[in-house]
């Protein structure tokens, strides 16, 4: 009867079985999804109005010019030869040229991705440890209809800061901390001291929707028997509540946290560039408005794979964590 509060959340806390069914149905999706991404990839450039290298080189530029650059690009073959050469290229790890810097698509990505992944890996963390506590502290404060002004003020609060947009974040902390404090560098990436400001603009509407995440679950856990009988047995708070509650409310969050990492990576565009960020933000927004088309189709290609990728590696880790998201899968492979 004594470890009953203990032995209840190791049950809970049980990992699942990752089936041979649940892997191969998730890796299937995941090869689906990238191929549909490479289709929809090439085909941005043959379904934008007009001609894109006419575009390029200027209304005025000889017709021998354009159909050199035409066949030199391959554009003068059929539209299966080009999809072939475009397939083999991104295996080889080619992504063509920038019409503007002639360099390597390749390498403005390889230059850039790493500044915008830190970005992005450091944001979500920090939204995880500010949002966890938050919504357990919340939870905890309000649970059973307790402290209704306290209940109304984390609603009202996160929810705001949910509905404002990332770079409106930014934009104030810049004005503010920047421009009007000079208490830390406004752009660019010159040390430590540049990821303060552009990590928190990105971490602040993600850790508001963590936290009421965090405090749904808290709640549920808080009306289960294990919780119940730990607190009859006057178990200190920081056992019930750190060794006892805290893993059982992590799986929904974690789950989130990963797919918010996902949507920081393309949502960081407009933060990138308001802090003049080195990242890809600010090479996709010069590919768009400079219509630096195989730029900007490398972009569209390597976001929706690093999307689709993170998205495939929470699936995994969620059926690692929650026995019954491989249970099903399990169970139609005995049937």
């Amino acid at each position: 009867m004594t470890d009953a509060p203990r032995r209840a959340p190791a049950r809970a806390r049980r990992t699942g079985r990752l089936t041979p069914v649940f892997f191969a149905r998730h890796l299937l999706r995941l090869a689906v999804s990238l191929a549909v991404l490479v289709v929809a990839s090439f085909a941005m450039i043959h379904l934008i109005p007009g001609d894109p290298l006419r575009q390029m080189l200027g209304p005025t530029a000889p017709k021998e010019l354009v159909h050199a650059r035409r066949a030199e690009l391959g554009l003068d073959e059929s539209l299966p030869a080009q999809f072939g050469h475009y397939v083999q290229h991104i295996f080889s790890g080619d992504l063509g040229t920038s019409f503007f810097s002639s360099q390597p698509v390749s390498d403005i990505i390889a230059h850039g991705l790493p500044n915008t992944l830190a970005l992005a890996v450091l944001a979500t963390l920090v939204a995880l440890a500010v949002a966890v506590p938050l919504g357990m502290w919340s939870a905890v404060r309000t649970h059973q209809g307790r402290r209704r002004r306290t209940e109304t003020a984390f609603t009202t609060l996160t929810g705001a800061a949910v509905a404002i947009p990332e770079y409106l974040y930014g934009l104030a902390l810049l004005l503010v901390f920047a421009l009007g404090l000079g208490l830390l560098p406004p752009a660019g990436l010159t040390g430590p001291a540049s990821y303060i400001l552009p990590v928190t603009a990105l971490s602040i509407a993600p850790a508001a929707m963590i936290a009421r995440l965090t405090r749904v679950e808290t709640l549920r856990e808080l009306d289960t028997d294990y919780m119940r009988l730990a607190h009859a047995k006057r178990l200190p708070a920081w056992r019930r509540y750190a060794v006892h509650l805290l893993p059982n409310t992590l799986t929904a969050t974690l789950t989130m946290g990963g797919l918010l990492l996902g949507g920081l990576i393309t949502g960081s565009v407009l933060v990138e560039n308001v802090f003049a960020w080195p990242g890809l933000g600010q090479r996709t927004v010069e590919a768009i408005t400079q219509k630096d088309y195989p730029v900007a189709q490398a972009m569209i290609l390597v976001y929706g794979a690093l999307v689709l990728l993170i998205n495939f590696l929470v699936d995994v880790a969620l059926g690692l964590l929650d026995p019954k998201s491989s249970l099903s899968a399990s169970t139609r492979q005995e049937g």
